[in-house]
């Protein structure tokens, strides 16, 4: 996965020491009711299914983070209609030492345009997949879907 300059910058300085960062989970759905379809992709550094899911940039408004990760990641142009949730995700590891730990904003979007495919190299697929049949995903994925598909108009806080 193509880690940002910014991110880089900062390791430059602080190496691999914990990394605080904010991230986005865009849950991507087009159609209504029983036609209601998921944006999913496979990363290609795990091989998991997840929603589009990024890192927003210094100065970037967390919903165009969102929606450009979508953009990038998949060629499908969506809107961020909502904050779903607000989430502080485990401390992590990365295969090279590196620290960090997530805030994450889970965005509900509306697909606009596009049919999905592996846009930046940073999946190996992007496809849709009806919400009544979703494929298998981790906890935390299917945790961020859910609150993503929610028609509770409020965001949804863990406590």
């Amino acid at each position: 996965m193509p880690t940002p300059e910014f991110v880089l910058a900062l390791r430059e300085k602080i190496g691999t020491d914990l990394l605080w960062l904010t991230g986005v989970t865009a849950v991507v759905t087009r159609g209504d009711g029983d036609d209601r379809e998921l944006l999913v992709v496979r990363r290609a550094d795990t091989g998991a299914l997840t929603p589009v899911t990024g890192i927003v940039d210094p100065s970037e408004e967390p919903a165009v983070a969102a929606e450009r990760e979508v953009l990038e990641e998949a060629d499908v142009v969506a809107v961020a209609e909502r904050l779903a949730g607000v989430r502080t995700l485990p401390e992590m590891t990365y295969p090279n030492g590196d620290r960090a730990q997530y805030l994450d904003l889970v965005f509900a979007c509306r697909w606009v345009s596009g049919e999905p495919f592996p846009a930046d190299g940073e999946n190996t697929e992007a496809f849709w997949a009806p919400v009544t049949a979703l494929p298998a995903m981790s906890a935390d994925m299917r945790e961020r879907v859910r609150i993503g598909l929610s028609d509770d108009p409020r965001a949804h806080f863990r406590r």
